[in-house]
């Protein structure tokens, strides 16, 4: 994909998000507040001046998952800690439209930190957080996986994104993906069970449901849910107990509890909407939610 057309399609994407959810909304979305950038980024320079650790003494967090399953908040929340450095997938440093630049940016990155933790978020490169983990480093790194509901991940993919998802799957079932972080290390299953569907046919929100199955599967067939290195958090649990997700979390991580890292989420209930999507997309959902579900309340 050319530059322009990189930029014209993510242009795009901002402008139908503005519409949808407003001016707010996307300011918060995508961090673009000046004073509260400038403001957390006071507070990292004031703690590094007083506590800041050694270079290569940094835990390498990342939090992985899904587009539209609650990452953005969650960071915000690390990024209100001065003890923490953030790098999102924004950060030209660690990312290139998105991806990881390479093992070896990500690498000097980490142990450059004078911070206690650097939480990368390589959405794009979840199917690979069992080859970041094992990346060479004084200091084990640790992952989190987030996930949320299908309905509500699938609304919010379709508002902002539109039919992406059922075009990646398309060019899945084709066979014309390449290196597209969409279709890497699906399983010979996976794939088959994508080509049996009709793309012409299928609608965004079905579209959305099945890419989520098909990402989302991948923590148990890389055997993350087994590993004690990776936390499986759920975005409805977050956001009822913002407080107490937040510090079992931040115990699983080995990081004190700050209490920026929950402030802005205000807790509620969640209510479940089901979206129409195909019958048997929506058994493949259901059986996962239930795996994601158990593991949870067991990580």
């Amino acid at each position: 994909m050319t530059a322009l057309l990189y930029t014209t399609r993510r242009i795009g994407r901002h402008v139908r998000w503005l519409r949808t959810q407003g001016w707010r909304r996307l300011v918060e979305e995508d961090r673009l507040d000046p004073v509260e950038r400038l403001r957390e980024a006071a507070a990292r320079h004031r703690w590094r001046r007083a506590h800041g650790v050694a270079p290569g003494q940094a835990v390498p967090v990342y939090v992985v998952g899904l587009q539209r399953s609650g990452t953005n908040m969650l960071l915000r929340g690390f990024a209100a800690d001065p003890s923490v450095e953030v790098r999102g997938e924004n950060d030209r440093r660690v990312f290139h439209r998105f991806r990881l630049r390479s093992a070896e940016a990500l690498v000097s990155t980490v142990l450059a930190s004078r911070h206690r933790f650097v939480v990368v978020k390589p959405l794009c490169d979840t199917h690979r957080v069992d080859e970041l983990l094992a990346l060479a480093g004084p200091v084990p790194g640790r992952a989190v996986w987030l996930w949320r509901d299908v309905d509500d991940r699938a609304r919010s993919e379709v508002a902002k994104f539109g039919t992406s998802n059922v075009d990646a799957l398309r060019a899945v079932a084709a066979g014309t993906i390449g290196d597209g972080w969409q279709g890497q290390r699906l399983s010979p299953t996976a794939r088959e069970l994508v080509g049996t569907f009709d793309y012409d046919a299928m609608t965004p929100h079905t579209g959305a449901a099945l890419f989520w199955y098909l990402r989302n599967s991948l923590l148990f067939e890389l055997g993350l849910d087994a590993r004690p290195d990776v936390h499986l958090l759920s975005y409805d649990a977050l956001v009822a107990d913002p407080a107490g997700s937040m510090r079992a979390l931040c115990e699983f991580l080995g990081m004190p509890v700050h209490n920026g890292h929950f402030a802005h989420i205000a807790a509620r209930t969640p209510v479940r909407r089901p979206l129409e999507i195909d019958p048997r997309v929506r058994e493949l959902c259901d059986a996962l939610t239930a795996r994601l579900a158990d593991g949870a309340r067991h990580g």
